[in-house]
């Protein structure tokens, strides 16, 4: 199952993941806690949040939230299904695939002000 097959890139893409699903709920306390701080304060830091290599970031915090949560529900399809180990290799595939096409609508979404497109529906203020 592992020595370098997807059982060992399925358990390390799981680890790294979730690390950065920790590191997304961390700025998200952080985000949360700035509205205690004022709405200028608040105001401030989300126009830094709306910033192209703040972007960059947050997609890979998305694309890292989308493999975890399919990932875990592949590893919970191989603990409770008998026959789940056998289908891991083409579970892993499908996991990946999910992942990037449902990545995909998400980064275009994102990436859009930066370049000048306003698919949020407000060109007045790119930022939102």
């Amino acid at each position: 199952m592992y020595r370098g097959q997807s059982g060992q890139w399925s358990w390390l893409l799981h680890r790294i993941t979730g690390l950065g699903v920790l590191l997304f709920l961390l700025v998200h306390i952080v985000d949360i806690t700035l509205i205690g701080f004022g709405p200028t304060i608040y105001n401030d830091a989300i126009a830094i949040f709306s910033t192209g290599i703040i972007r960059l970031i947050s997609l890979a915090l998305i694309a890292s939230l989308l493999f975890h949560a399919f990932n875990g529900v592949r590893i919970i399809l191989i603990d409770f299904w008998p026959s789940g180990y056998k289908y891991q290799q083409g579970m892993f595939i499908a996991v990946l695939v999910l992942t990037i096409v449902l990545f995909i609508p998400t980064a275009v979404y994102i990436l859009a002000p930066v370049f000048g497109s306003c698919p949020q529906g407000n060109c007045a203020n790119p930022a939102l």
